[in-house]
């Protein structure tokens, strides 16, 4: 008695313990622990990060920057050229120096013209060392200015129409690559389902073959079937085993494709549970891509490169052409031997400078430049429109793919009930005599394509679902923008 309760003790625990490591997993919820765990989410968010810090780093550009340059020692000993005026010639001569300075600015970049204003103070500090030693000290208390390129590229012009281009470019990217995850581990899943289908298959073929065997050699023994007959049966049990084993190997390894895709503990087995049949989803194709225009990064991309074309040849041209600088600065100005000196009755000082820089020669460079540009931008141009395209027509040939997935698994569905009641009818007739082997084998093979193709059929549907989502960021079903993810990431 001891040693039946133990042993029914121990398969009480194995048991337990096997439902413990079995993870159930169903369609959605595999989606949604790819978004939440896997490497290519996670890859996702950083890339987005990435679009996201490099928007704010243009926006804090946008804003006065308070800067501290210093020079806090520079020391100097060397022979400078000077003139002997008893003598009336040039002679070398020893000196020493120490300088010292800082430098406060306040600048504001303007996108409109391109230019930079700004407000600075400024204290320098000199001391001569040697046979005249003397000390100076030279004040700006504040000085006002503008800096601006008369006829040059304007960069802060461009980057204001490009910067919230590409940030918006990067919101949209993170959803698009989200969607991306859901149609990978749509394929890992579908894989894994077909394998645990297949192995299940095995595990019944086996029972089926073993007992058809057995039932043959009974049959056998009353000259109710052929010898080639009882070969086949037992071949068919030999395969059966060596089906199995395929099975089993099929399934460890789509089971761990999946599992590391999922980042799941490699203890827990995985049981898949196929999605029901879904219900009539009918997509316009003007629908898909009236969304898909309004929502797909793709589209913004080639915004993007449009105008960084554009941008570059703007750049080259204005940039071949002369350039002229202005630079305006009002302020005050001092020199003393005291640090309090240098600061009493400043006097004005005033700054305007132009600059010019005139090519005058260049042996074609310039043009050479510029009509480089322009090809490259209409390269671009027709790039992207095979590209838009390519993609309006991606879209289309995946809803009209979508739309008939529906009547497919509808047709695979029944098709598999029949293939299961035929061969259950077939097997029967067959134990009772009335049909041969081979109606039986076919009848078999029929049920296993008819299993392969409705696991099949529900894959290609939900794959033409999420990658119209993905063409999209649309989620049809609930009728609503995919914008959520985004919010939710950033808790809005």
């Amino acid at each position: 008695m001891k040693k039946i309760a133990i042993s029914i003790l121990l398969n009480l625990l194995m048991t337990i313990t096997s439902a413990q490591q079995t993870q159930k997993l169903t369609l959605q919820e595999s989606i949604s622990l790819a978004i939440d765990s896997s490497l290519q989410s996670f890859r996702a968010e950083n890339m987005y990060m990435a679009g996201f810090w490099e928007f704010k780093a243009y926006k804090a550009a946008r804003l006065p920057s308070l800067n501290l340059n210093m020079t806090p020692l520079r020391y100097n000993r060397e022979f400078i050229q000077r003139y002997d005026p008893e003598n009336n010639i040039d002679v070398y001569r020893s000196q020493q120096s120490l300088y010292s300075s800082a430098n406060f600015s306040l600048n504001q970049n303007l996108d409109l013209t391109g230019g930079t204003f700004f407000i600075d103070s400024e204290l320098g500090f000199l001391r001569n060392i040697g046979q005249h030693t003397f000390s100076q000290f030279n004040s700006i208390p504040i000085r006002i200015g503008y800096m601006q390129s008369l006829v040059g590229f304007n960069k802060f012009r461009w980057e204001k129409r490009l910067e919230p281009l590409k940030y918006e470019k990067a919101k949209k990217q993170f959803i698009y690559a989200r969607e991306e995850v859901a149609e990978t581990v749509i394929e890992y899943f579908f894989n894994l389902a077909m394998a645990q289908a297949e192995y299940e298959m095995a595990l019944d073929n086996i029972q089926s073959a073993d007992t058809l065997f057995r039932i043959g050699e009974e049959r056998f023994k009353i000259a109710s079937i052929s010898q080639a007959d009882m070969y086949t049966l037992k071949l068919d049990a030999i395969n059966a085993k060596n089906s199995l084993k395929n099975s089993e190997i099929d399934l460890k390894k789509t089971t761990n494709n999946l599992r590391s895709f999922l980042n799941i503990n490699e203890q827990q087995q995985l049981d898949i549970i196929l999605p029901e049949r879904p219900t009539g989803l009918h997509i316009s194709e003007q629908e898909a891509l009236a969304y898909s225009i309004n929502n797909n990064p793709n589209y913004l991309n080639n915004q993007q490169e449009i105008m960084e074309a554009e941008m570059e040849l703007e750049r080259i041209s204005k940039n071949a052409a002369f350039q002229a600088n202005l630079q305006l600065s009002a302020g005050f100005n001092q020199v003393a031997s005291s640090f309090a000196g240098a600061y009493k009755n400043p006097l004005q000082q005033n700054i305007v400078t132009v600059g010019l820089s005139i090519p005058l020669i260049d042996w074609g460079v310039k043009k050479g430049k510029i009509n480089m540009a322009k090809n490259n931008l209409k390269v671009a141009q027709i790039s992207i429109q095979q590209k838009e395209i390519s993609l309006q027509q991606d879209i289309i040939l995946t809803v009209n793919d979508f739309n008939i997935q529906q009547d497919m698994i509808n047709s695979a569905e029944e098709a598999l009930n029949l293939s299961i009641s035929a061969y259950n009818a077939t097997k029967q007739r067959f134990i009772i005599g009335k049909s041969d082997i081979n109606s039986l084998t076919l009848s078999l093979n029929r049920q296993k394509d008819a299993q392969k193709n409705y696991i099949s059929a529900l894959r290609n549907y939900w794959i033409s679902y999420y990658k119209i989502r993905k063409l999209t960021l649309y989620d049809f079903e609930k009728n609503e923008q995919l914008s959520y993810q985004f919010d939710r990431l950033n808790g809005i």
